[in-house]
């Protein structure tokens, strides 16, 4: 009787795996469930004293969606087989998960929250009075709810700091915040030759963290092995170039004193500084 049951129960636990094996095969076309990236947690950070610090500097970058190199930052525009872009993961945290908003009104401190309805209304959602003719010619006033369009954020701003910990002897970086920028025009612009950017709102990146490292991410070279998104930001999988680093002029952008290539000359010298500064503490 014993050995019936056993069988009965071994057959009923096998009849459920194949239920969620056809379940997942139907719904993603695989042969299996895809559960690695939903599990994944960040990697924590090392443990760092302020007496091992040695040599710090807060860097600004920007990352332009309209580079090729950031494209996987920025597809899909709708969700698609389970991936969102990066924007959309961000939006998703705010609104499922508890992910705080910071207003960039108060540049990158992380000082005012924002509200989910005030994030929206960053991103460009808002309420359009129409009046609408009836049939029997007598008008009505209606109200339409225009949504926002994840597809407007064309780059980031990115704040990082950089710093050389003396104790393990290596130079790292900890990114502290991420801003998206909308890009859109004004409805009255009817050619479309001058586009509007705006700062949307500031997210803590170590709170982002465990979002972002449950989100997919595309891999050109495999489907089998996506990355997530918090593979990309610490792996440094994107392309980005410095528009400021922390100076005694009110933290003052490089486009404040220099113009044309001489920006794009002043942040590959501010990258090369950096990278000298490490090298130069080794005797080879």
């Amino acid at each position: 009787m014993k050995k019936i049951l056993f069988l009965l129960a071994a057959a009923a636990i096998l009849q459920c795996v194949n239920a969620v094996e056809t379940h997942a095969q139907v719904l993603l076309g695989l042969p299996y469930e895809k559960i690695h990236t939903i599990n994944r947690k960040p990697v924590p950070y090392q443990y760092v004293r302020e007496s091992d610090v040695m040599w710090s500097k807060i860097i600004w970058r920007r990352i332009e969606l309209t580079e090729r190199a950031n494209h996987h930052l920025y597809f899909p525009t709708e969700p698609q087989d389970g991936r969102m872009s990066f924007i959309d993961v961000l939006l998703e945290g705010i609104h499922t998960q508890g992910l705080t908003a910071y207003n960039e009104s108060g540049g990158d401190e992380f000082g005012t929250i924002m509200t989910e309805k005030e994030v929206h209304e960053a991103m460009g959602s808002n309420q359009q009075t129409m009046e609408v003719e009836n049939l029997d010619g007598t008008i009505d006033t209606k109200i339409i709810d225009n949504r926002y369009q994840s597809s407007e954020i064309k780059s980031y701003l990115m704040k990082e700091l950089w710093f050389f910990d003396k104790q393990r002897s290596v130079m790292e970086v900890r990114i502290i915040g991420i801003c998206p920028i909308r890009v859109y025009y004004r409805p009255e612009d009817e050619d479309m030759e001058k586009p509007l950017q705006k700062k949307t709102f500031w997210v803590y990146y170590p709170e982002a963290r465990k979002i972002l490292s449950n989100a997919e991410c595309f891999n050109a070279k495999n489907d089998a092995a996506r990355l997530n998104f918090e593979d990309i930001m610490q792996k440094r999988y994107f392309s980005s170039y410095i528009f400021a680093e922390s100076n005694v002029y009110d933290n003052r952008l490089i486009n404040e004193y220099a113009q044309g290539q001489e920006c794009l000359l002043e942040a590959d010298r501010i990258k090369e500084q950096i990278f000298n500064f490490e090298q130069d503490l080794w005797e080879y």
